[in-house]
């Protein structure tokens, strides 16, 4: 057998490159040390000495959340009927702005002419029972008859139409004798 597998050589063959070698053992991790430590104490902290803190700072974080028109409404009070205008841009809007699934858009007078020669009872009685693909009521079942009424004479009007505005029927035994 051969003793060739015993030999081993190593990379340092000069003391000068043994000295070097120890030093660059003992100097790499001190400088990579440093470094880390340099780059936890020193990077962006952004609550360290801010004005994160502030009322103001605190007010333009949370501003978009508490504008967003929420209003609380008492579930015991009478309700409020909204103007024809108001339901449309809450609940038809979304298929008469823009004419989805065969709804004449707002404003386009040949769309709404033929429907406008039906009547003012029978546009009224579609958007209350629904037609084709609009649903009852535009798919807002919390509508009063009259602000769907009320839609619709917007609409209309607006399309080329001239119906009146509904008339609120106030029940006999809601007015209080004074």
């Amino acid at each position: 057998m051969s003793d060739a597998h015993d030999e081993h050589e190593s990379a340092i063959k000069t003391p000068k490159q043994l000295i070097i070698a120890i030093l660059a053992a003992f100097v790499a991790p001190i400088i990579v040390i440093v470094l880390l430590v340099k780059f936890v104490t020193f990077g962006f902290l952004p609550n360290a000495g801010s004005d994160a803190q502030t009322p103001e700072a605190i007010a333009a974080r949370i501003q978009p959340i508490s504008d967003m028109g929420y209003t609380f409404k008492d579930a015991s009070a009478p309700k409020q009927l909204l103007s024809g205008e108001e339901i449309y841009k809450s609940t038809c809007v979304a298929c008469h702005g823009a004419g989805v699934a065969g709804a004449p858009k707002l404003g386009d007078v040949g769309a709404w002419a033929p429907r406008l020669k039906t009547g003012y009872d029978k546009v009224v009685g579609n958007a209350l029972n629904g037609l084709n693909a609009m649903p009852a009521k535009g798919g807002n079942a919390d509508l009063d008859d009259i602000e769907v009424a009320r839609a619709v004479v917007y609409m209309a009007n607006q399309s080329g139409g001239n119906f009146k505005e509904p008339e609120v029927k106030v029940p006999a035994d809601t007015i209080v004798a004074k």
